[in-house]
């Protein structure tokens, strides 16, 4: 038990220092994605938020580059007979609903990055299961709950998945889970560099 107290700790520590970092040397590139959203859809703002689930089922608000058209939200009701992912997670291959810049910014997570924040704010952390949907979550089961346990992070054993999105959602929650009985130092150090090798293959989609 004091074993996982140091290693919490240490872990927090690592995601203020490492977050707030990050922040500093990417800001050029922030701006810059920010704005290149804009131009490639100017009916919008830059960034897109969305209430998630954390640690416990907790709401909080997530942040990220906005990659699908303003409506997107209103449109999701059509397209969920069309979904590809099994169980209460939504994943369609070509989603009409992304925009030019957006099938971009997500095969490389680059639109993720605003979430940097939310590890600041300790909503999220570096490394751990990536944080779901309120409406989701309610049609989990118990054991499915069980991803819930720790807090979500930016990157996980699904996340440095080739072709991730084509995963069931039942091997996706084994991932997650098998996190949270291997999770240490050693390990979210291996995932944050593979994270580094996914984002340079674009091996988001």
């Amino acid at each position: 038990m004091e074993k996982k107290r140091v290693y919490m700790c240490v872990k927090r520590a690592q995601d203020i220092l490492l977050s707030a970092l990050a922040l500093v040397f990417l800001f050029p590139l922030l701006l810059l994605i920010a704005l290149a959203v804009v131009i490639d859809d100017p009916k919008g703002s830059p960034i897109f938020s969305q209430i998630r689930c954390g640690k416990g089922g907790e709401l909080f608000r997530l942040y990220k580059f906005r990659t699908m058209c303003v409506d997107a939200e209103e449109h999701l009701e059509k397209l969920l007979p069309y979904n590809e992912m099994t169980g209460p997670a939504f994943k369609i291959k070509n989603d009409p609903r992304i925009t030019r810049l957006g099938r971009f910014l997500r095969s490389t997570s680059l639109d993720e990055l605003p979430q940097l924040v939310n590890i600041l704010k300790g909503d999220m952390s570096i490394v751990g299961p990536r944080p779901p949907l309120y409406r989701e979550v309610k049609e989990y089961t118990p054991y499915q709950r069980q991803r819930l346990a720790v807090t979500p992070g930016l990157t996980c054993f699904w996340q440095v998945s080739p072709q991730r999105n084509r995963l069931s959602f039942d091997a996706w929650v084994e991932l997650d889970l098998r996190y949270i009985r291997e999770q240490s130092w050693l390990l979210d150090w291996k995932l944050i560099f593979q994270t580094g090798r996914a984002v340079l293959r674009r091996e988001g989609l």
